[in-house]
C-alpha cells in the first residue's frame, strides 16, 4: 500500500461458484465496486451440478436463481466468465491484476436460440455432466446457465463446421476470430473463492474405478439423478441402461486416508444418505448398502440419517471395503470385512457409488500469488491479515453449501474492511 493509503476500493472475487457469487453480491450490495472472475462459461460452480442440496434438499436453481436476480440489479458488479487471474502485483489497496480471457466464440448478443447447436455436427464431451454424455460442438452449458449464452468448442474452430455454425446465427453473435487476451485491473482486495474438485477416484486403485462403468462417483450420481442429466433423472446402470436393484454406497473413498486425502470432507456422509434416498424414491424394490467408518450427519440433519435407518431396505454396514473387483458378468463386487460382525464378505452389486472427497482446486491450479495455505492446499490467510487477500468457501477448507455461503459473507466483510481502512 503506497504511503499507507488505499488507492482502489474495488474488490476482486476470483471464482463464480456459490461462495464467489455470494461474496460478490454481498460486497456489491454494500455499495462497493466488484469484479467477479469465473474460468468456466457460466456461474454456479459445482452447486449448479447438484440434483438437490441440503438443508432443504432444494434444486440448485432455488439458491442460485435468487443470486442471479440480485446480480441483474447491481450495476457496480462486473462479471467476466471464461476468465482467470494470470498475475498479481502490488499490495492491499493497490493490486494490479492481469486477467486472462479464453475465447467463447459467441458474443453477448447471443439470444440462446440454439440455431448454432442445430448446425453443429460434431459431438464433444459434456463437462457439465462429468463427461457422462456428449453435447454438440456449439452448446449451452446447461439449462439454467448464467449468462444464458452459447459456447463453441475450440476443436471445430478453423473448420467448415465452424463456418456453418456462424452462418446459422441470425444475430451475428458468432465471432470465430476471438483469441485469448489479457487486460489489467486495479483492485484493493482479492477474495479467492476458487472452490474444489472431486478427488480423482482412479488414484484409489483397489476400487477399480474405470474398470467397470457401474462403478461411479458421488458427483456423477448427482448428474444421473438430475432431470437435466444424461439419463434425464432416471438412475440407471451405465453399463446397460437397466434399473439397479442392489446398490452399494462407499463412504470415505480416499478420504481420511493418509495415502489420499487425510481429512474428512464433511459433505460425503450426508451426500450418500441423500443418494440412498434418491434410489429408494425411484425403485421401491431396490436394496441399498451403505459402507461406513462412522456417519457424520451434523446438526438437525441427524433426523435425515434416522429416517433412512428406519428403511428396512437400507442397510448400514460398518466397514471400509478393502477392494472392489469386477465380476465375470462385468458387475462390481465389493470385498472386505465387517468391523462389527467380523464377517468377511464379497457382495455383488448392480451399481457402486464412491463417496470421494473434496480437493482444493488450488492444490493443482495454484493461484499466481503467495498466500498462506495449509498442508492440504486450502487457503488459510490469518484472521486480520494485512495483505488484502481473503479466502472464501471451499477454497478455505471443506464446507457444505450453507457453510460456504456463510464463509462468503464473512469474506465480503473482510474485503470491505480491507479497502475501507485508511481510505
Amino acid at each position: 500500500m503506497s504511503n499507507g493509503s488505499v488507492n482502489s476500493q474495488t474488490i476482486l472475487v476470483v471464482g463464480g461458484g456459490i461462495a464467489g457469487v455470494s461474496a460478490a453480491v454481498e460486497a456489491a450490495e454494500s455499495g462497493y465496486e466488484v469484479v467477479l472472475l469465473e474460468n468456466a462459461p457460466t456461474l454456479g460452480g459445482r452447486v449448479a451440478k447438484l440434483n438437490r442440496y441440503f438443508p432443504k434438499l432444494c434444486h440448485p436453481t432455488c439458491g442460485l436463481e435468487i443470486n442471479f436476480q440480485r446480480i441483474k440489479k447491481l450495476k457496480n458488479l462486473k462479471i467476466f466468465t471464461m476468465s482467470s487471474v494470470a498475475q498479481v502485483a502490488g499490495e492491499k489497496g493497490n493490486f494490479t491484476v492481469s486477467v486472462k480471457t479464453t475465447p467463447r466464440y459467441v458474443k453477448a448478443n447471443c439470444t440462446a436460440c440454439g440455431a448454432c447447436a442445430q448446425a453443429a455436427e460434431s459431438d464433444v464431451a459434456n463437462a457439465f455432466n462429468y463427461n457422462l454424455d456428449t453435447v454438440k460442438a456449439a452448446y449451452l452449458p446447461h439449462e439454467m446457465a448464467f449468462p444464458m449464452r452459447y459456447v463453441i468448442d475450440p476443436s471445430v474452430i478453423g473448420t467448415p463446421e465452424a463456418d456453418k455454425i456462424k452462418a446459422a446465427c441470425s444475430y451475428d453473435a458468432v465471432d470465430l476470430d476471438e483469441v485469448e487476451s489479457t487486460f489489467d485491473i486495479n483492485v484493493g482486495a482479492i477474495i479467492w473463492a476458487t472452490g474444489w474438485r472431486p478427488y480423482d477416484p482412479a488414484k484409489i486403485t483397489p476400487y477399480s474405478y474405470g474398470e467397470s462403468p457401474d462403478i461411479i462417483t458421488n458427483v456423477e450420481m448427482e448428474r444421473l439423478a438430475a432431470h437435466d442429466g444424461p439419463t434425464h433423472g432416471k438412475i440407471l446402470r451405465p453399463s446397460n441402461g437397466e434399473a439397479p436393484k442392489k446398490v452399494a454406497l462407499i463412504q470415505c473413498a480416499g478420504s481420511r486416508d493418509y495415502n489420499h486425502l487425510p481429512y474428512c470432507s464433511r459433505i460425503c456422509c450426508l451426500g450418500s444418505l441423500k443418494h440412498a434416498a434418491y434410489i429408494r424414491e425411484q425403485y421401491a424394490e431396490s436394496e441399498v448398502d451403505i459402507y461406513y467408518i462412522d456417519i457424520r450427519a451434523h446438526d438437525k440433519l441427524e433426523s435425515f440419517h434416522v429416517k433412512l435407518k428406519a428403511d428396512p431396505q437400507v442397510s448400514f454396514r460398518k466397514s471400509k471395503p478393502a477392494s472392489i473387483e469386477v465380476g465375470d458378468d462385468g458387475g462390481p463386487i465389493v470385498k472386505g470385512e465387517d468391523t462389527i460382525t467380523r464377517e468377511v464378505y464379497a457382495r455383488p452389486y448392480d451399481l457402486v457409488v464412491l463417496a470421494t472427497g473434496m480437493e482444493p482446486s488450488n492444490a493443482q491450479d495454484r493461484a499466481p500469488v503467495t498466500i498462506e495455505q495449509d498442508e492440504y492446499g486450502f487457503m488459510v490467510p490469518h484472521q486480520g491479515d494485512k495483505d488484502g487477500m481473503i479466502s472464501a468457501g471451499v477454497a478455505s477448507g471443506p464446507l457444505d453449501v450453507s457453510m460456504s455461503v456463510q464463509s462468503a459473507t464473512a469474506a465480503a466483510l473482510k474485503a470491505i474492511q480491507a479497502v475501507s481502512s485508511n481510505a
